[in-house]
């Protein structure tokens, strides 16, 4: 496997959606090394795999996958091919309260009230958090382009602030008929990964599962 890992802008200083503009231009960027002999990074070309192009993130870096992938659609990519998503954990949020979120309103890794702040400083001026960059039923009207994106894996856990917008994020993607395969363990909170080896190693696992 070869991972490109996309460095973006953050906000306050750059808002919504430069983030998204940020990770399209590095996909774009990938195909620019297929397609330019003289330029290309030759170790892409001599070892990527571009018929297998995956789109992948982590918590708000799945938000940004997701908004790729949709981006993503609007565009030639040829010769990539993109084969599936990867969306762990993925960072929604929305004006009205969740179970998830009352229940976890002051839990440690991801504090309700820090969650809203971290939205206000990163959506565009003047939308609240039920603009579409937040919450993903704000994307129900494309349907049709939502059903394009392909296979899709999404991994959340019961202890996430997050939960019950992950859980409504599936049923988007569902319902718009998407090859969905949702995996969600009752143990376990945002970013677990990264204090739990086991469960760094578990996930590598589900993702490499999903790619094969």
């Amino acid at each position: 496997m070869i991972v490109v890992s996309v460095h973006y802008r953050l906000p306050p200083e750059h808002r919504l959606p430069a983030q998204y503009d940020d990770a399209l231009d590095a996909l774009l960027w990938v195909k620019q090394q297929v397609v330019d002999s003289t330029n290309g990074e030759p170790w892409l070309k001599d070892y990527a795999d571009f018929s297998r192009c995956y789109i992948c993130g982590s918590s708000n870096g799945a938000n940004i996958a997701f908004q790729l992938a949709l981006r993503s659609l609007d565009h030639d990519l040829t010769p990539l091919q993109i084969d599936g998503c990867v969306f762990y954990q993925p960072l929604f949020g929305g004006k009205t309260r969740t179970k998830s979120e009352l229940k976890n309103f002051a839990d440690p890794v991801m504090p309700v009230p820090a969650v809203d702040a971290m939205w206000e400083l990163s959506l565009p001026v003047g939308v609240d958090r039920d603009h579409r960059y937040c919450n993903p039923l704000g994307y129900l009207p494309q349907k049709e382009k939502v059903g394009r994106l392909g296979r899709c894996l999404v991994i959340g856990y019961g202890g996430d602030t997050s939960l019950d917008r992950q859980q409504d994020f599936v049923n988007l993607l569902v319902a718009a008929g998407v090859r969905v395969e949702a995996r969600f363990d009752d143990a376990g909170f945002h970013s677990i990964e990264l204090v739990d080896p086991r469960r760094a190693v578990a996930l590598l696992n589900m993702i490499r599962d999903f790619i094969s």
